[in-house]
């Protein structure tokens, strides 16, 4: 998986200095403004690889990147929500971005079901339910437009023999960041302990179905730092 780095850009008025652009703060030193969990991710890397500046020569800015790894990934470590014009500045300036989103600070967010392949071939008529039980309908009904499409449970027989993965989940967030939604690079969620979980999104005609995909710790911080 690559991985890229976001920064928030800042205009710099004509004829003046190059302003620096960084996620926690524009002009301070980034380690008066971070928090433990923003410091403590940095750590997980080598110091050559971290705090790695960059020119916007087209804006005259000075762009920080938290961690810019030797195969030309960079990782935001985003502790607070922003905004989506924030969001597609970092983005256009890294090509190769990915974000990690402090989750312990979301507020109703949780894990729910193990499911099953999204990508099941079984699977290609039918859609994810957007609720909180793991539900499905198919898409014949729903592209007929005649009422409601049947609700179906993962004890239906068209569904239960289906396994269920030990890597993807669905999860509830009552109150979300919708931009995170927006976003056109990797998304890496940490609610703390050993394991990540990327949040993604199945395609469908009833509204995309966002979901986790869980991974370890180690091994995303190992595929950056391994020679």
């Amino acid at each position: 998986m690559k991985a890229a780095k976001i920064h928030s850009t800042f205009k710099s008025m004509k004829g003046k200095m190059p302003v620096i652009s960084n996620d926690q703060n524009i002009l301070r030193p980034a380690y008066l403004s971070e928090t433990p969990w923003h410091r403590n991710w940095k750590k997980a890397f080598p110091p050559a690889f971290r705090e790695v500046s960059f020119t916007d020569t087209v804006y005259g800015q000075l762009h920080r990147a938290d961690v810019h790894t030797p195969c030309g990934t960079t990782l935001e470590f985003q502790n607070s929500p922003i905004c989506l014009e924030e969001l597609e500045s970092r983005e256009a300036f890294y090509k190769n971005l990915i974000w990690v989103l402090n989750g312990k600070k979301f507020k109703g967010f949780r894990i729910l079901k193990a499911l099953p392949d999204v990508d099941h071939p079984h699977l290609a008529d039918f859609e994810f339910c957007h609720t909180d039980h793991l539900s499905m309908i198919r898409k014949s009904e729903l592209l007929t437009g005649r009422g409601k499409p049947k609700v179906l449970n993962f004890y239906h027989p068209e569904l239960k023999a289906l396994p269920l993965t030990s890597f993807y989940y669905s999860f509830c967030w009552k109150n979300p960041h919708r931009v995170w939604y927006q976003a056109k690079r990797p998304i890496i969620v940490d609610l703390g302990g050993h394991f990540l979980y990327q949040l993604k999104q199945r395609s469908q005609l009833s509204g995309d179905y966002p979901y986790l995909h869980m991974i370890t710790r180690q091994s995303f911080i190992e595929q950056y730092i391994k020679p």
